[in-house]
């Protein structure tokens, strides 16, 4: 099975990408290696991921594309040469933040880019999209736990509001075209070979250079932090498991977690809110260093709450994210310390 992973040098997309190899899949890794974040890094994990890419019959089953979404040559070129099985698109311009200062990045890569992908996975036959939505669809809404049943319409940030034309878009292709697709909404993802803008890799660096931590809204924030192999996990499960119309649909009151056509939304989060001072304390015990907070006011896109009912996933792939804050915080640490030579 070919399986095209688009950003395969960011953090999910390299986890992934691993995950599929080991599994005996054939992996195109396509990525535009940009500047948002440090490129060493993704650099060293496309080189993590080629080094162990080779199977028991030496064979590669690794190709890196270095290529931008928002080309359509090159997005056309790539599905015309390798022909995917199953696409899984990850490749994204992230970040709340960034989308207030750089807007047209994200029309760019998370608007233009993704119809792409969709025009690629149309023409070439591709039997399953899987794409990367976010807990930032559901903006506004403070009726928690957050459930693909409830109304997502006001976003709060342009990034969030990508993400959902990203469902809305897809869910027209898998109406018109019969494109199997499933869009997940991540809820902050953190682990080992995490993002450097992520909190917690903002925090351990600084605390460990024994500088002070911004902390927003005075701290007065809850999270749904979901670990990356709980993440990779369910992704795993939901690649193999393609998306089916669902029969029971009443279009007279229409659930946006279900179609007739097939696409299926789910939340992946651990269903575990934590508050974010309490997260702060479990890297202060990894790191043996008591953080200088700086307290900041609510930045603009920002929500003081996330929390995932994942009832959805777990009914559908029989699999729920548990893996507790500190133990994931203790081994992003440890990694952390690796990675940097500390």
């Amino acid at each position: 099975m070919t399986i095209l992973v688009t950003g395969a040098a960011g953090f999910i997309g390299y986890h992934l990408t691993k995950r599929l190899i080991k599994h005996g899949s054939f992996v195109v890794g396509l990525d535009n290696l940009n500047n948002y974040y440090d490129v060493k890094l993704k650099k060293a994990r496309l080189e993590d991921i080629t080094k162990n890419s080779i199977n028991k019959n030496n064979k590669n089953l690794f190709e890196f594309v270095h290529a931008d979404l928002a080309d359509e040559s090159a997005i056309r070129g790539v599905f015309e040469r390798f022909k995917p099985d199953i696409v899984v698109n990850l490749a994204a311009q992230a970040g709340v933040r960034y989308s207030i200062e750089n807007p047209l990045s994200y029309i760019k890569s998370n608007l233009v880019g993704f119809g792409f992908i969709l025009e690629g996975c149309r023409n070439f036959g591709v039997k399953h999209l899987v794409y990367a939505s976010s807990s930032s669809v559901y903006g506004g809404n403070t009726n928690l736990p957050f459930s693909e049943h409830q109304n997502v319409d006001h976003p709060v940030s342009l990034y969030a509001a990508s993400k959902k034309s990203n469902e809305l878009m897809t869910h027209s292709y898998s109406h018109l075209y019969n494109l199997s697709a499933t869009g997940l909404r991540f809820f902050t993802v953190y682990g080992p070979w995490g993002r450097p803008d992520m909190a917690l890799f903002l925090f351990t660096k600084s605390i460990l250079e024994n500088k002070p931590i911004q902390v927003f809204n005075e701290g007065k924030m809850i999270r749904d932090f979901t670990y990356i192999d709980d993440i990779i996990e369910s992704m795993f499960r939901v690649i193999n498991k393609p998306a089916i119309p669902n029969k029971n649909f009443d279009s007279r009151s229409p659930d946006s977690a279900t179609s007739w056509a097939p696409h299926r939304i789910f939340n992946i989060g651990n269903s575990k809110p934590t508050p974010l001072f309490e997260y702060i304390s479990a890297i202060e015990d990894c790191v043996g260093i008591k953080a200088k907070i700086k307290l900041m006011e609510m930045q603009p896109g920002d929500v003081k709450a996330t929390a995932a009912d994942t009832s959805l996933l777990q009914s559908w792939i029989d699999f729920k994210p548990s893996t507790p804050i500190r133990l994931g915080v203790s081994r992003f640490v440890k990694w952390y310390k690796d990675f940097y030579d500390l």
